[in-house]
């Protein structure tokens, strides 16, 4: 059955580690929004802090959920070995460019500054475990690369710096037809 803690344990952590998906769900007001993250993006800071390394894309609701203080929820789930299922009920802080902190965090990853967006620092208030008995076996075969393909190219093209501003979702909801 499940349990419900304030803080990651040293097995959460290498579960997270462990993981070539996860899913990220956030919400500011009307539709919650859920995205399903890849690439080696991710980095546990401590057991109440997580570190989240946004590629440009179509959107960024994300960024409009962190500045209207939303709600977030990040999953991790076994598709092989032992089952499990990790829920990671966060706040969230946006770290832009701009940022003292945005080098530092950069420096945790192996990709070029330009390709990426901003980065998000998850702050842990409840961690939840359940079984994950009805999570299919699943096999990693490899990621997918069109997505940094792309960025590359847009970036090499002098591009990506403005589609980055041209594809930025509306900060404020109220913009929100």
């Amino acid at each position: 059955m499940g349990k419900q803690y304030r803080k990651l344990t040293d097995k959460d952590i290498t579960f997270i580690k462990e993981q070539k998906l996860f899913y990220l769900a956030s919400a500011s007001d009307k539709e919650v929004n859920l995205s399903p993250k890849g690439y080696d993006s991710i980095r546990v800071i401590d057991n109440v802090t997580m570190l989240f390394m946004n590629y440009p894309g179509s959107g960024n609701r994300t960024y409009r959920d962190a500045v209207n203080n939303g709600e977030f929820t990040l999953v991790f789930n076994a598709f092989e070995g032992k089952p499990k299922i990790l829920r990671l009920f966060c706040k969230a802080e946006i770290v832009e460019k701009q940022s003292d902190e945005f080098q530092n965090y950069l420096d945790m990853f192996d990709v070029q500054e330009s390709l990426v967006r901003d980065f998000f620092l998850f702050n842990i208030y409840a961690v939840e475990s359940s079984c994950g008995e009805a999570v299919p076996f699943m096999e990693y075969k490899e990621e997918r690369t069109a997505l940094k393909e792309w960025a590359i190219k847009m970036d090499k093209s002098s591009k990506l710096e403005e589609y980055k501003e041209a594809h930025h979702i509306p900060v404020n909801l109220k913009e929100i037809k």
